[in-house]
């Protein structure tokens, strides 16, 4: 996992990098921008041309030390410098004077007829402005921006798309560099988990500059981009002489007259988790199907024949999952209130569940500490109120979060998992194939049977988003996006969680 560090963050990484390792920051913009170079030569071929587009600071600096080893490699290289200042940063000056010392060409827009004509096959390196923008850009600056989206070409973007804010909500009326790649040194961004910046992006990669090792482990962010989970591999693995006893028990209460396909699908997807022993809670119209659809469950019956009206015996059962297919009945919505006043061990809520929480707000006060929810944005908003944008939002989850004291799981693209302690998780894996009826019935077996023999609530959440959406992955690979269904995710699952956790 990488913590993901603000621009003032990285700033300060640089600076103590630069200080341990007594070298100028030239030479370390020569190492990040050689990154830059490995990756950009395995990518496009050498008889594309390359357009480098240089500012007047650092960002430009790393842009034209890869105009210099690009041409060193025998690419066709046009450089252009846009002075929308006359002032330029030392390092930008160092190597501007050694590209003209090894006598390659540099030029200069100082207004938008300058600018060069740019071929389709061309491929542009942005070197405009870096994480570090805090205000809007305008003048000549803007004008670039403006030619370049225009074009067609492929647009390599040096540690942000110029134009973009790293750390806080671009207006969309601001112009920002539309990135084919995005090429960002040491830490992702915040900027980059955020759907209104999905078409500034494109493709997103970390560079390991080899920024200084204490300051990257000691240093503290709230924020943490999960690209792996294998660490937490001891808390899955099996032992010989482990029994369905040391998996727990688990119990997930779903389905009403109309809605048990909610209830098969969480049931499936909990019995693929892991769980030693899973117990389903059905009204009398869903015992049957479960019966017949999933054996490898037990099935226990509410009073009810069309809906979950009681709460069952809870003793014995190590988590509970509920709220997939349940509806918002009132006598469904008394249950849930009497449920968590009852329950004793984790549990989460899902679907249904949400929806009766959102419409009685004083419930939220009755939610179990470390209680796991599972909302969409919709379901989020009816529960918590709307945001302006995507970092409003980011920060709504995190209070609400610290306020009740429970584990929220935001689901969409990079779904985030906020903590009780302030911090946030967003997920690497998953696809748009997965937005499909059903996904999150299955996501809701899986956290609930992970919590099932799982200490930690919150390494369960965070390890079952990561494994629901690798799962989705492999199915997406098998059956195409488009063809995804929530059963397939299942389906999958068992080999998500050998990759996952290296097994």
């Amino acid at each position: 996992m990488l913590k993901i560090f603000s621009s003032n963050q990285i700033r300060e990484a640089d600076r103590l990098t630069i200080q341990k390792e007594s070298i100028p920051s030239v030479d370390l913009m020569e190492r990040a921008a050689g990154k830059c170079v490995e990756w950009f030569i395995s990518k496009y071929d050498v008889n594309r041309p390359v357009v480098v587009i240089s500012g007047v600071g650092n960002n430009g600096g790393d842009a034209l030390v890869m105009a210099r080893k690009l041409l060193d490699r025998g690419y066709s290289v046009k450089t252009y410098i846009v002075r929308y200042s006359e002032r330029f940063s030392e390092d930008l000056q160092i190597n501007l004077d050694r590209l003209k010392e090894l006598g390659y060409e540099v030029n200069y827009i100082l207004e938008e007829s300058q600018f060069p004509e740019i071929s389709s096959n061309t491929v542009i390196i942005d070197g405009l402005f870096g994480s570090g923008l805090n205000r809007n850009v305008d003048g000549l600056a803007e004008l670039c921006i403006e030619q370049i989206n225009a074009s067609i070409a492929d647009v390599v973007s040096i540690d942000m798309p110029s134009g973009l804010f790293s750390d806080e909500f671009t207006q969309q009326t601001s112009p920002v560099i539309l990135a084919s790649h995005t090429l960002t040194f040491q830490s992702p961004k915040l900027a980059f988990f955020i759907p209104e910046n999905e078409e500034y992006l494109g493709i997103w990669k970390v560079l390991d500059i080899g920024l200084d090792p204490n300051f990257l482990a000691s240093e503290k962010s709230d924020l943490i981009f999960v690209d792996a989970i294998d660490e937490f591999r001891s808390l899955f693995e099996r032992k010989k002489f482990d029994h369905k006893g040391n998996f727990g028990h688990a119990l997930i209460m779903a389905g009403s007259h109309g809605k048990m396909g909610a209830a098969i699908l969480a049931a499936q997807a909990a019995l693929r988790s892991g769980v030693g022993r899973l117990t389903t809670y059905l009204p009398h119209v869903g015992y049957s199907i479960m019966q017949i659809s999933v054996p490898e469950a037990m099935c226990t019956v509410d009073d009810y024949d069309h809906f979950l009206g009681e709460v069952p015996n809870l003793s014995g059962y190590s988590s509970i999952g509920c709220g997939p297919g349940i509806g918002t009945a009132k006598k469904t919505k008394r249950m849930l209130r009497i449920l968590l006043d009852k329950t004793k061990v984790r549990i989460v809520l899902d679907a249904d569940a949400l929806n009766i929480l959102s419409e009685s707000k004083d419930y939220l006060k009755a939610l179990p500490h470390d209680t796991i929810l599972t909302p969409h944005v919709r379901e989020f908003e009816r529960m918590f109120g709307a945001s302006r944008n995507s970092y409003e939002r980011i920060k709504l989850l995190r209070e609400m979060a610290m306020k009740y004291k429970v584990i929220i799981v935001l689901k969409g693209a990079n779904t985030a998992i906020a903590s009780s302690d302030g911090r946030v998780f967003f997920n690497s894996t998953g696809n748009p194939g997965m937005a499909t009826a059903g996904s999150g019935d299955v996501l809701t077996g899986i956290i609930t049977g992970f919590t099932s023999y799982v200490n930690d609530p919150l390494v369960a959440a965070v390890a079952a988003v990561y494994v629901h959406g690798l799962a989705g992955d492999l199915a997406s690979k098998a059956q195409g996006q488009a063809s995804v269904i929530a059963s397939d995710i299942t389906a999958h699952l068992g080999a998500a969680m050998v990759k996952a956790f290296k097994f």
